[in-house]
């Protein structure tokens, strides 16, 4: 298939994992595709797309901050003159424990990582999109709304979801759709970029043993999804076979609704 023969799309978190997924699913279907991330592999990223003969273009940017996400959305429209899909992907857990053992930096952090990118690159691209009348954002948002030893990022994964419906419902006399997918728990390659570098302690093994436990049996299936399982379900809904679907959150978490 050729869904995105002729787009320009701009991928966030797209150094590894979902968000490099998307990016070489976007590439591999006719797309061009701006990656966006604050590790330098995602240049890695831009060039196993290219090498495959696929128009790729990397952006190094905090996306915590308005400021980066505004210089993407410059640099993508300065390369391609456009943006027609945008993917909101950053985001993720980065500590697993009962909430009142939680500082008060460490959720804001969660907060910084798992929600504000999403808001400021909506914020971002949507005048681009607006003088167009037409554009997709989707958003990558979690099951995990509803889970255990997770609440600061239950929080900002809520955000993300109500965000996705209230701009859905303002934007589409604007040309725009607005939707997310809700990932359960997923397989991740070894090797990649920890979002907690510092060594955990045997509380925190327990309690991040005690959530994969409780993501896995939630579900229907007793798994973890792989990256492919993820990746396919945001090309569905970032493509034009999803034309009449706007402000809708699809669980892709094997039967476990959050």
């Amino acid at each position: 298939m050729n869904r995105f023969d002729g787009k320009i799309v701009v991928v966030t978190g797209a150094a590894q994992g979902i968000g490099r997924g998307v990016a070489c699913g976007v590439a591999a279907e006719g797309g061009a595709v701006v990656l966006a991330d604050r590790s330098d592999r995602v240049d890695a990223a831009r060039d196993q797309i290219t090498a495959a003969g696929g128009d790729a273009r990397a952006f190094l940017c905090d996306l915590e901050t308005y400021r980066g996400a505004e210089a993407l959305m410059q640099f993508a429209v300065a390369e391609f003159g456009r943006i027609d899909v945008l993917i909101n992907n950053v985001g993720g857990t980065i500590w697993r424990k009962p909430y009142e053992f939680y500082a008060e930096h460490e959720i804001l952090a969660e907060l910084h990582r798992s929600l504000l990118p999403t808001m400021w690159c909506a914020r971002a691209a949507l005048p681009y999109m607006i003088e167009r009348a037409h554009g997709v954002i989707v958003n990558v948002s979690s099951n995990a709304t509803r889970s255990i030893n997770r609440v600061p990022y239950a929080a900002a994964k809520g955000g993300v979801n109500a965000i996705t419906a209230s701009l859905a419902f303002e934007a589409a006399g604007k040309g725009i759709r607005v939707v997310a997918t809700a990932p359960g728990g997923t397989s991740a390659p070894a090797g990649g970029i920890p979002r907690n570098p510092d060594p955990l302690t045997a509380d925190e093994v327990r309690w991040h043993e005690e959530t994969v436990t409780q993501s896995t049996q939630s579900t229907f299936l007793k798994r973890y999804s792989t990256i492919e399982e993820q990746v396919a379900p945001i090309l569905f809904m970032a493509s034009d076979d999803a034309s009449y679907i706007t402000g809708t959150v699809l669980e892709v978490s094997g039967g476990d609704r959050g």
